[in-house]
């Protein structure tokens, strides 16, 4: 099952446990309840929000991400249970022993599947999208040419017009992206934690301030998922980070992505690729589970 992503964007809540549900509530009355094991997220989008000890614990046992966003609606923070998988341990030590030209093969993989959604997210909202195919075969082994660059100077020109620089503290476009990327975030940090992998040690991010750099590794091939969804926000004349922009980009982890076993929702599709690539680690294959790069993303 693909639970639902949770955000809580309304100034002073509280949320706590009840009889296996997550419950908001508001100057002590509840205004919404969601069954704690039908949560793949719980996203904290407000100021003076509280919650209970016992709120944290239970999302935590079951592998739930908490988290908590700034003013620009990136994440600031993330709590993640240690003991999200039976085997964590063992796979975290598969991490630490990975070499660095594994890793490099892996990124590779990650930015030509980037870069083909990225065509494909042109493509689906009627920009041009010739030479993003070419562009991805020119991607070799840890991307040395920096070929990612080069697609993104392009990609973004083509999505949001040549005016368009992306910011993450500034808002509009931005805003809508930060946003979305926090909801995907969210989705792709539960899909490593219940694998058991350590969301610290990643392939190519290597920020020592990030304790998600895996996660934003591993969020690459998914971007372009939201970037398309904020194109069509904004083509219908929505700007603003409002509760109709929340909603439609809150769904972003249920669209349906192709794979070689048919439609599966992306947040199906996050999870097959961390355990493809909790076997890589352990040496039991070489190639992540990847969505098919498709002509358009509908």
């Amino acid at each position: 099952m693909v639970g639902r992503i949770v955000e809580v964007a309304t100034d002073g809540r509280h949320l706590s446990i009840q009889r296996g549900f997550l419950i908001v509530a508001e100057r002590g009355e509840e205004v919404g309840r969601v069954p704690l094991d039908d949560i793949a997220a719980v996203i904290a989008n407000a100021h003076g929000l509280t919650y209970s000890n016992n709120a944290l614990i239970e999302l935590a046992e079951r592998g739930v991400p908490f988290v908590m966003c700034g003013r620009n609606h990136m994440p600031m923070a993330i709590v993640w249970p240690v003991n999200a998988h039976h085997l964590q341990t063992g796979r975290m030590n598969d991490q630490i022993a990975a070499s660095v030209p594994l890793k490099k093969r892996l990124w590779a993989q990650l930015i030509r599947s980037k870069i083909l959604a990225q065509g494909a997210a042109l493509a689906a909202v009627g920009a041009p999208s010739g030479g993003f195919y070419l562009l991805s075969r020119k991607v070799r082994v840890g991307d040395p040419d920096n070929v990612e660059a080069e697609a993104a100077r392009r990609y973004w020109r083509l999505l949001f017009g040549t005016e368009f620089r992306r910011n993450t503290d500034a808002g509009g476009i931005n805003g809508l992206l930060n946003y979305g990327y926090a909801v995907l975030r969210a989705g792709v940090a539960r899909a490593v934690l219940a694998t058991g992998l350590h969301p610290g040690f990643g392939l190519m991010h290597s920020n020592r301030l990030n304790p998600m750099v895996l996660v934003d590794d591993l969020m690459e091939p998914f971007r372009p998922i939201v970037d398309r969804e904020v194109s069509r926000l904004v083509m219908s004349g929505t700007l603003a980070v409002d509760r109709h922009a929340k909603s439609a980009l809150a769904r972003i982890m249920v669209i349906d992505l192709p794979t070689p076993a048919g439609l599966r929702p992306l947040m199906t599709c996050a999870e097959r690729m961390t355990q493809s690539l909790a076997r890589i680690y352990a040496g039991e294959g070489d190639k992540l589970e990847l969505p098919l790069p498709p002509h358009a993303l509908e």
